[in-house]
């Protein structure tokens, strides 16, 4: 009996030890640095944008971002408004053949 209840216990361990909590992606997702690299960002993605969970919710496009040596699209998500700021997506520019990543956020007006 002893043996079943530490099997168990041992069990349920190493179960919740793989629960992980991953903070939504926000404006700051790359730290506030540029991303610089020599690939060009693929095609524009089409979004379906959900239902708005709350009245004034604004929608934050996803975006092509830059991990592990390629893009990968960072979906978009609602956020609640920030009065006197302005959203300024995240982008990636072409500068001398090199793809530059202007990461977004809100600005305030």
């Amino acid at each position: 009996m002893k043996r079943l209840t530490l099997v168990c216990a041992l069990a349920s361990a190493a179960l919740l030890s793989a629960c992980v909590v991953v903070p939504a992606h926000r404006a700051d997702y790359y730290g506030g640095s540029t991303v610089i690299v020599d690939a060009p960002p693929p095609a524009p993605y089409a979004e379906v944008v959900p239902v708005m969970p709350y009245p004034g919710a604004v929608w934050i496009n996803g975006y092509w971002g830059w991990s592990g040596g390629g893009h990968h699209w960072v979906p978009g998500y609602y956020e609640r408004p920030r009065p006197g700021y302005r959203y300024e997506p995240h982008r990636w520019e072409n500068q001398g053949g090199r793809w530059h990543l202007r990461v977004g956020g809100w600005i305030r007006l």
